[in-house]
């Protein structure tokens, strides 16, 4: 579950945000930067970022806030999971990143795989669309919706991209050290469940 501090400066953010969207009273837009200064010293308090990295990447949005988008694909091949080990942390995740502006979630996760790890992929399936706040990620400032899609391989070859610097299919009982922050362990045990069972139903959680 999230640290209190940290669910506390999400939900501030998010109500300056979309209070400073809507309001146009001076004495309300006011109001609602100094919330938004708030949610930023908490961060700044609880956290190692400086106050003007926080700015940047947590309270610079406009608009009425929202969740963010993170799709990843899942592509079997020979009962074997695609991985892609990632250059900022030197671990292992399914491909994907965050959704793009102008494409579905499908053609995300066909992207990612080609710029990821070199093989061209078509859409099978969604499996699941998980809130990253239940499932043990590191704490972070975002609140995030996971999208997997189950894809299929029909081209390409194996090749590392410009954000990771390996590229194999790993076995259900032999994973390699994981990316906590793309993906944990039961997240992969549960695509693995979809593997073995095809009639399994789409998971929202």
């Amino acid at each position: 579950m999230e640290l209190k501090w940290l669910e506390w400066a999400k939900q501030i953010q998010a109500i300056a945000q979309t209070g400073l969207t809507y309001a146009k009273d001076v004495y309300d837009i006011e109001r609602y930067e100094i919330l938004r200064e708030l949610s930023i010293d908490i961060l700044a308090n609880y956290s190692i970022t400086s106050d003007e990295k926080i700015k940047l990447t947590f309270a610079s949005d406009t608009g009425y806030a929202t969740p963010k988008v993170d799709i990843r694909a899942v592509v079997f091949q020979q009962g074997k999971l695609l991985l892609v080990r990632e250059k900022m942390d030197g671990a292992w995740s399914l491909p994907g990143g965050w959704a793009d502006i102008g494409l579905s979630p499908t053609e995300v996760a066909v992207k990612e795989v080609r710029e990821e790890s070199g093989y061209t992929v078509r859409p099978v399936r969604l499996l699941a669309v998980l809130d990253k706040k239940f499932h043990n990620h590191p704490p972070e400032p975002y609140h995030i919706y996971k999208i997997f899609i189950q894809c299929e391989i029909i081209g390409g070859d194996a090749q590392i991209g410009l954000e990771t610097s390996a590229v194999d299919f790993f076995e259900e009982h032999n994973l390699p050290e994981l990316s906590a922050e793309r993906n944990t362990l039961k997240q992969l045990q549960l695509m693995f469940e979809y593997l073995h069972n095809p009639n399994k139903e789409v998971i929202v959680d």
